[in-house]
C-alpha cells in the first residue's frame, strides 16, 4: 500500500496534479468555441443504499472534456448523506478528474476530491457531537472501458482512517459519460 505521510510529499502531488489540469486548460484555450462544446461529455453517478439500521444516498454530477482519443479532463461535484443508528453525516463538494487511456479498453485516471464534512454523533449519554470539516482525497484509479462506461478499481493515496468519509482506500468505481 501506498501511504504518504509527510506534508511535503503531499504538496508535491497536488503540485503535479495541479499542473497537469492547467495544461490541459492551455489546449482548451487554443480550440474554438464550438468544436469545446462538442467534445464535452456528460455523466457521474447515482448511489442508494439501505442496511440494518442505515441509509446512504449519494449523488455526483460531472462533465468532462475529451481533449482528444487518450485524454479527457473534467470536474464533478458531489453530494452524500449517510445515517448509521444514531449517527448523521452529510459531506459535499467537488474533484478534479483526468482521464488517460493509452490503449482502447485501459484507462487510468487521477481525481483530486476536496469534501465538506458535517457529522453529528451521539453519544452513550444522550448528547450529540458534532464534527465539521475538510476531507481530501486524491484518487489513482485503474479501468477497462468501452465508449461510455469504464469499471476499476482505484486507492486513495490521502486516506485518513479517523477523518476520511470512505471506509477503505481501495473503492471499486464504475464511470457513465455520454
Amino acid at each position: 500500500m501506498i501511504h504518504i505521510k509527510n506534508c511535503s510529499s503531499k504538496k508535491f502531488i497536488c503540485t503535479v496534479f495541479l499542473g497537469l489540469i492547467c495544461s490541459t486548460g492551455f489546449l482548451q484555450a487554443q480550440s474554438n468555441t464550438n468544436e469545446f462544446w462538442n467534445k464535452v461529455r456528460y455523466g457521474g453517478g447515482l448511489g442508494l443504499g439501505f442496511g440494518s439500521n442505515s441509509f446512504n444516498i449519494a449523488v455526483a454530477p460531472s462533465a468532462i472534456y475529451q481533449a482528444n482519443d487518450y485524454f479527457a479532463t473534467g470536474i464533478g461535484l458531489s453530494f452524500n448523506y449517510y445515517k448509521f443508528g444514531d449517527a448523521k453525516f452529510t459531506a459535499y463538494g467537488g474533484s478534479l478528474l483526468n482521464l488517460f487511456n493509452p490503449v482502447r479498453p485501459i484507462q487510468l485516471s487521477a481525481e483530486l476530491e476536496q469534501l465538506r464534512v458535517n457529522r453529528t454523533i451521539e453519544s452513550f449519554d444522550g448528547s450529540q457531537i458534532e464534527d465539521d470539516y475538510w476531507s481530501p482525497a486524491l484518487f489513482f484509479g485503474l479501468g477497462y472501458s468501452n465508449r461510455n462506461v469504464t469499471f476499476g478499481i482505484r486507492y486513495d493515496v490521502l486516506h485518513d482512517t479517523q477523518k476520511s468519509i470512505y471506509a477503505d482506500p481501495w473503492m471499486p468505481f464504475v464511470r457513465v459519460y455520454f
